[in-house]
This record gives C-alpha cells, structure tokens and sequence, in this order.
C-alpha cells in the first residue's frame, strides 16, 4: 500500500525542474574478465528522444538494463530522473515506462481490461500536473486498439500485440519511456502511426525517450539525438545532422541542364547552388543535394571502432558536435 507520504515524495520529485532526466558519467560493466562498458558517458533532457546504436555485443542492452535499474553496474554514476536507479523506490519506478522487445502474458485478458487494471497501480502516483493512468479509452485511441478493446489478447495479430505493448508501457503517463524495438512487426501504416505517437509524448507529455533500434531509417526519422556505442563506449554523439557533417563534410550535389546529368562534391553546397541558380536559372532541373546518410555514419563510426581508430576520432567528433 502506497502511504501518503509516499505519494507526497512522488508529487515532489515530479514537481521540481530537472535539467536532465539521465546523466550517466564513467559507466562500467565487466562480466567476470570482460569489461562490457568502459566509461559511458551522456545525457538526456525532458521531452528529448535519443536513438542508441551500436552493433551485437557493444553493450546496449547492459546499458538500458542500468538505466532501468534491473541490472546493477560495475562503476561509474548514474542518476535517471534524480535517482540512482540501483536503489530507487515504487515512486520513482512509476514515471518510468517500458516497451520491451516482446511480451507473450495474459493471453486470456481482454485488451481494455488488462490496460484498465494496470492503470491502477499507477492511480497513488497521480499528480496534479501529470494524472496517471491515462483513460483507458482515451490509451486505445492513441495506439490504435480501440476496435480491438474486446478481444482476447490471444487473438491479437503481431502488429495488434506490439501496438498493446506500447499502450502497456504508456499507461503510467510515464515521464521517461524506453523503447526497445518498438516497431518489429509493424505495417508501413502503424509504423506511421507509431512515429506521430512518439513525437507527440516528446512534444505535449515532455516525454523523454531512449529508443533502440536496428532500423536507421527509423532512428533518423525519431531521434533528436544519436548515440553510437562501440567497444564499450560512445563514440558518436549528435543529431543525425551534426553526425553526417561530421563524417562526410562535403555534399554532392546532383542536376540536369539542358537534359544532361551532373554532379558536384562541395562542402559549402547552398553557395553552389546559389551560383548554379545565378548561371543558369530555370534551366536547372531535377535539383537534388545528399548529404551522408544515418547509415553511411553507423557503418563509418563502427569500422573506426574495429580497425582502432575510434579514440583519436571520437575525440575530435565530440569537440565539434559539443
């Protein structure tokens, strides 16, 4: 039983600014003789999404795992919403929401009544500011079950469950939401759905989330900040913009004059364009300015990581991004 004075810590914690909402600094992990993370280091703030990457084996999950305080770190600090997540309470466990890769529970509960009787385990942390749970009704909306509310959860599609465990991991009104995976077996529709979803938690619920991910297209399109974790730390820090600039600081700059294909490498691209605009006006079609894609990034920092040149170039990357 929630007493009052818990439920008076919750209002409290929840009612003061937090600059960060994580701030991790010199994180390490070793599994026996096998150091994991080496000294993880970054920050999040409210209402910000951040995407970690990073491939098989570069400790990601370890990471999250600390973060949500289901795994106990080796060294280093962490604070997530100004707690240490090791030893943090029911009322700090309550403004966090988890989205988990799968969840295969309650077959036989019917979507409005499993999300009904969840939401009452977060009614004791309701704040003024932040009511908790949200209304179920109002919850199947956003994800997109309405018309499912009845059904058992057996008879659920992979796309119907997957929307049910994000409605899952929301219905605390959560202040901080790790998704893993999100969107596995999504249709191009519900993956659209689901994006405009995140995008509103971050922007109206000042929802800070922590996304990862395997699909760069996505983390491009949700992330305002991208992590790269490699060799047991981060090696890239920034928006996917500030990451493209970095790795590749010329564009290419493609167009067709007079039916005639051309390209163009330059690192000041709108001047290029501005001056091939002044030489040749309308004549200029097909018009197209690329800049190094998310993945051309991912694949750059990792192969800097795997032949060892990651430290000289993480260094200068931070300093230019920061």
């Amino acid at each position: 039983m929630t007493t009052p004075e818990a439920s008076a810590a919750t209002h409290d914690v929840e009612q003061q600014p937090a600059e960060t909402v994580i701030e991790v600094r010199d994180l390490r992990m070793r599994y026996g003789s096998t150091d994991v993370l080496k000294g993880v280091d970054f920050s999040a703030h409210p209402g910000e999404v951040l995407c970690l990457l990073g491939p098989n084996g570069a400790g990601k999950t370890t990471t999250v795992e600390i973060l949500e305080g289901f795994r106990l770190r080796s060294g280093g600090e962490v604070t997530v919403l100004g707690t240490d997540p090791a030893t943090a309470g029911e009322a700090w466990r309550a403004q966090v929401g988890l989205v988990l890769q799968s969840w295969r529970d309650h077959a036989k509960w019917k979507v409005r009544e499993l999300l009904a009787y969840l939401g009452v385990f977060y009614a004791p942390h309701s704040t003024p500011d932040r009511p908790r749970p949200y209304d179920t009704g109002e919850l199947l909306e956003r994800v997109g079950l309405t018309e499912h509310a009845n059904k058992r959860i057996s008879a659920l599609s992979g796309g119907q469950r997957r929307r049910l465990d994000v409605a899952i991991g929301i219905v605390g009104r959560p202040r901080l939401l790790f998704l893993d995976e999100p969107t596995a077996g999504f249709d191009p529709e519900a993956r659209r759905d689901f994006h405009e979803l995140v995008h509103n938690l971050a922007a109206a619920e000042d929802t800070t989330i922590l996304l990862t991910t395997h699909d760069l297209d996505e983390a491009e399109k949700l992330a305002d900040r991208i992590l790269i974790l490699a060799g047991g730390r981060i090696v890239a820090d920034g928006s996917a913009e500030q990451l493209a600039a970095e790795v590749a600081r010329e564009s290419e700059v493609h167009w067709r004059h007079n039916g005639e294909r051309h390209s163009h490498a330059t690192v000041e691209s709108t001047e290029f364009v501005r001056q091939l605009f002044e030489r040749h006006g309308s004549e200029i079609t097909d018009l197209e300015v690329r800049r190094a894609s998310l993945e051309d990034v991912y694949l750059t920092m990792v192969h800097r990581h795997e032949t060892g040149q990651v430290d000289a170039a993480a260094d200068e990357f931070t300093r230019g991004v920061r």
